[in-house]
């Protein structure tokens, strides 16, 4: 038997002039309950990450904390990344005030604008139910709904990088190097949203344009050096002002050793990330794990599937690939410039070079960062279940559907299984809807009239149910802290403190869990016991209660927030202390700039003693917090706590201790 290549017809490349009234409908349902889904209880989640909720405090008072991304408006030192996502944040609240909901809309915003772009990206060559499609499966994401809630720079840079496939696939419809421009500039933008993670996109867009772009091959590689010019320029005027910018009177670039936001592209945020070694780490080149991997766990080519990054991102995976085959075989031999095609390309490319690039970087690595592959799985279901949908009178096409359910179906298996408490029921009921949706696609007559409807739904349920579920418990939980993850408990246990999801201590949702085969050295902040094991269930740290630490931010009692503000317009900061998320704590208590010794892992050096003395002698500092996590002081930092130790008196508040360095 002999399997014909359809062409699709030029008419095909687009959708309709006009949308029915049907589509208008479902894209309003789908962005409105994805707007109430993502603001639903969204003050539960307080300072979310204080890291960034301090700086973005910081910019909301001080325009040039605002402009640099600066950790505190005294502005000593930056966060460890360029600040356009602050920027939104920081402009809310500078109009309503500081609150969690005035900093986490402009986030959830950004979900419902990734969504309705993806849609409206997918449905221009695909049509109406594919983009609707896409849609709900990137706003059902479980890592999506956590980072559409959260205050990471990721959400911003989700949209970001959707825009930029926008552009590039308008520039393959019509050749036009304005829209490569365009492309460009996206992705400068997403540059300083979080550096070199935006490149991931990169070669997925200029393979794309390569292949399919409509002009002569000499004029396409041109453009393309023109998207890289627009990249170089919509990025580099800040990267320019800040290294040029006079040391002396901007705050120190946090997560660099050198005071260079081009050492911070490159080193800590750039290739260290690749290769392990991040100088200015807590430890640098992280720790030796089992089998050879980083403290951030095993790498390799099932990392996505792992007990850590599984229920994030992975629901989808096997069926997205499949469906990417079965539309480029579909596609057949259409035109060079075919929008379908190219489509394909794009986001087959993005999951593939993203997917590859995560499962082998050593170096620093946490779940939520999957969040990045879920447009190009979202587009790829789109696509792919409408293509193969309307050739299912193939049975290779209908074999390939049914293959991709049941992969589905087995992923969904694995993964409800990590979290045995989690609706029990759920995953067996999965099993029995998906083997009745997988041999009713196999069935043509099953797949024609009324009973079309019914084996549609039965495959959604089967490809839905499990991320919805997982998405529904991530909206409900509350997420604070530096690493947060989405959905119930995998049996992982937290680094210890306060700071992730529901507790560290309890172990709950892998919110912060561990990385398989992750190994703590001594002194890492909140661990116990011997070296890879986690704290014992219900364990929280002393340390990690009142101070804050690497991971968690101090959370000050009234009394020490009231001696705090006492003669607060006196001093540029109301206290430094050893690490970010310490003083975040404070900084929010008071709204009152707190110095954040050592940037983010304490290891920063910065300032330097001489300069930390002259503040003391200049009255800038009120007070130091001292009782620093052990494993955060290293070189300046120690020598800082040391020299206050050894010059001025402790007293104790509320378990915490101070020195009052006006006297």
């Amino acid at each position: 038997m002999t399997t014909t290549i359809e062409r699709p017809s030029p008419a095909a490349e687009s959708a309709p002039a006009t949308s029915p009234r049907w589509e208008w409908i479902a894209t309003a349902a789908l962005l409105v309950g994805t707007g109430v889904a993502y603001l639903w209880d969204l003050g539960a989640s307080g300072w979310a990450n204080s890291f960034y909720s301090a700086a973005v405090q910081a910019g909301s008072v001080s325009w040039k904390a605002f402009f640099f991304g600066s950790s505190d408006a005294g502005n000593s030192i930056t966060v460890d990344k360029p600040p356009m996502s602050l920027w939104l944040m920081s402009l809310s609240v500078r109009l309503f005030g500081l609150s969690t909901w005035a900093m986490l809309v402009p986030q959830v915003l950004l979900g419902v604008a990734s969504v309705a772009l993806l849609r409206a990206t997918v449905k221009r060559h695909f049509g109406a139910a594919a983009g609707l499609l896409a849609g709900l499966v990137l706003a059902l994401t479980p890592v999506a709904a956590l980072m559409f809630r959260f205050n990471n720079p990721d959400a911003l840079l989700v949209l970001l990088m959707i825009a930029a496939v926008w552009a590039l696939l308008r520039g393959v419809e019509t050749g036009k190097t304005t829209w490569l421009l365009l492309t460009g500039m996206f992705v400068g933008f997403g540059f300083l949203t979080k550096q070199l993670q935006v490149m991931l996109v990169v070669p997925p867009l200029a393979l794309t344009y390569l292949i399919a772009g409509p002009p002569k091959l000499v004029t396409r590689v041109l453009q393309l050096f023109g998207a890289l010019g627009a990249m170089i320029v919509s990025a580099g005027w800040w990267l320019l002002i800040v290294e040029f910018w006079p040391a002396s009177s901007r705050p120190w670039v946090g997560g660099s050793q050198n005071n260079s936001i081009l050492e911070l592209t490159f080193g800590y945020n750039g290739f260290g990330r690749l290769s392990g070694d991040e100088t200015g780490s807590v430890t640098r080149g992280g720790f030796g794990g089992a089998g050879g991997g980083s403290m951030w766990g095993e790498t390799g080519i099932s990392r996505m599937f792992d007990a850590s990054q599984g229920g994030q991102i992975a629901w989808l995976i096997p069926a997205a690939l499949i469906l990417l085959v079965v539309g480029l075989v579909l596609c057949g031999r259409s035109p060079r410039s075919n929008g379908r095609r190219a489509s394909l390309i794009v986001w087959g490319s993005w999951v593939l070079v993203t997917g590859l690039t995560f499962s082998f970087m050593a170096g620093i690595f946490h779940a939520y960062y999957t969040v990045a592959l879920s447009p190009a799985i979202a587009a790829l279901i789109g696509i792919g279940s409408v293509m193969a949908w309307r050739r299912r009178e193939r049975w290779w096409v209908r074999t390939a559907m049914a293959v991709a359910v049941a992969a589905t179906v087995a992923m969904a298996w694995v993964l409800l299984g990590r979290s045995a408490s989690f609706v029990p029921w759920l995953k067996w009921t999965i099993v029995v809807v998906g083997v009745l949706a997988a041999t009713a696609l196999l069935i043509p007559a099953l797949t024609r009239g009324r009973l079309a409807a019914v084996s549609i739904l039965a495959v959604m349920f089967a490809g839905l149910a499990g991320p919805t579920a997982y998405a529904a418990d991530t909206i409900v939980t509350p997420h604070t802290g530096s690493i947060v993850s989405a959905g119930p408990s995998t049996g992982m246990r937290g680094f210890g403190g306060t700071g992730m999801g529901k507790g560290m201590g309890e172990g709950h949702g892998g919110r912060g869990a561990i990385p398989a085969g992750m190994q703590l050295p001594a002194g890492f902040p909140g661990r116990t016991g011997a070296p890879g094991q986690a704290p014992a269930a219900g364990h929280v740290s002393e340390i990690g209660r009142g101070m804050g630490g690497l991971l968690e931010a101090s959370t000050p009692t009234a009394a020490i927030t009231a001696m705090l503000e006492q003669n607060a317009d006196s001093y540029t900061w109301v206290a430094a202390t050893v690490g970010a998320n310490t003083a975040a704590g404070y900084q929010l208590a008071t709204e009152d700039p707190v110095m954040p010794v050592g940037g983010f892992n304490g290891t920063d050096p910065s300032p330097t003693l001489a300069e930390f003395e002259q503040y003391v002698a200049d009255g800038r500092i009120h007070y130091f917090i001292g009782g620093a996590v052990p494993g955060m002081q290293s070189g300046t930092s120690a020598a800082i706590s040391a020299w206050v130790a050894e010059n001025f008196t402790a007293t104790t508040v509320d378990s915490v201790t101070f020195y009052d360095l006006s006297k």
